[in-house]
């Protein structure tokens, strides 16, 4: 199990996960989701989970949530908020926590916002819930001011209108109001950009970053857009199915890459200093399967460099370890010398270096 360096600040992070392990017993067998993760995040900075469908990201923070069916998964491992440790914890106290102290911007807003509700009675409830002595008017008076630091325009009229009558970027914004309406610690959002254009994005993204600074929260993003997080993730972990297989900060991860599925997400990648007549070079082949997934490393079956090292990649199983560099982990079989030799022959070539 990974022994993550010392917090930056001298400060001890405010969600710390170690070797979380999250499965599901399914009638085709168990489904590993997210198998032996570990990560730690401090307030005031944010990190960055990427990875493709299918990869455990957004299992893994709803096990820090506490939003699985504890009838079908199994949990094991430890999540500890604020140093207090969420795993085995009754369902009734973790729910206390959730919102209070975490709090989730989930993927899609028009799910996750009740039509039946207008958005401000919606945000309004959710402060009640952790403000029983709060009355009517003061939980209006807070979703309303929340409305207006998000960004939308007449927040006391908005206040009474139905999920439908606010377009896609305002939606997320009326999801962030209401997870950050108790101002929490630590706050995961997961894929907020989705379906957003460009210029909505950019807007959700910088009121993050506002927000952050005004609260000092600490943020979990899962995506699958590196750019999103190259603009304002401060760390990134890399998820492969279901494990970790690189950690370090923005400047280490995408800038100088040490996993061969990095490298892979990174070239598949357009970029704006590239030649724009040159062709994506996409990771051949699939995600695997969590019920079966390949022995050894898990990307040996769409790693170019798999026979490198022989069968080790078939048969072993690598673990994180330190990639040269203070706080760089990666979890590969190739050593320092053959990745330096092949990113710099092979992948810098194609463009992944910015």
């Amino acid at each position: 199990m990974v022994e993550f360096p010392a917090p930056r600040r001298g400060e001890d992070p405010y969600l710390r996960v170690r070797d979380l392990r999250v499965r599901f017993d399914t009638e085709d067998g168990v489904v590993r989701a997210v198998d032996g993760v570990s990560f730690a995040v401090e307030r005031g900075r944010t990190l960055g989970i990427v990875g493709e469908s299918g990869s455990g990201k957004s299992v893994t923070s709803l096990a820090i949530l506490g939003l699985h069916n504890s009838r079908r998964a199994s949990i094991s491992g430890e999540i500890s908020v604020g140093g207090r440790q969420l795993v085995g914890l009754p369902e009734e106290e973790v729910r206390r926590l959730r919102g209070r102290d975490m709090a989730m911007i989930f993927q899609d807003p028009l799910s996750a916002l009740h039509p039946y509700y207008t958005v401000g009675k919606q945000i309004a409830e959710a402060y009640r819930v952790h403000h029983p002595k709060a009355g009517r008017r003061e939980a209006r008076a807070r979703a309303v001011d929340m409305l207006g630091r998000v960004g939308i325009p007449q927040p006391a009229r908005r206040f009474e209108q139905y999920p439908h009558e606010f377009s896609g970027g305002m939606r997320q914004r009326a999801m962030i109001a209401m997870a950050l309406v108790n101002d929490p610690d630590l706050v995961i959002a997961d894929e907020p950009t989705t379906a957003l254009d460009v210029t909505v994005q950019a807007q959700i993204l910088d009121l993050l970053n506002d927000l952050q600074e005004e609260f000092r929260s600490a943020i979990i993003l899962i995506t699958h857009d590196l750019g999103v997080v190259g603009q304002v993730a401060d760390d990134v972990l890399v998820m492969y199915g279901g494990r970790a297989v690189e950690h370090g900060s923005v400047e280490q991860v995408l800038r100088r890459p040490q996993h061969p599925y990095t490298w892979g997400l990174l070239s598949s990648v357009p970029s704006l200093h590239g030649d724009a007549d040159a062709d994506l070079v996409p990771i051949p082949g699939n995600p695997p399967s969590l019920i079966n997934l390949p022995p050894g490393c898990a990307f040996h079956p769409r790693c170019r460099y798999a026979d490198v090292n022989g069968d080790r990649s078939r048969t072993e199983v690598p673990e994180l370890r330190a990639a040269g560099e203070t706080g760089h982990l990666v979890a590969c079989h190739l050593s320092a010398a053959e990745r330096t030799r092949i990113y710099q022959q092979d992948i810098a070539q194609v463009g992944v270096a910015r």
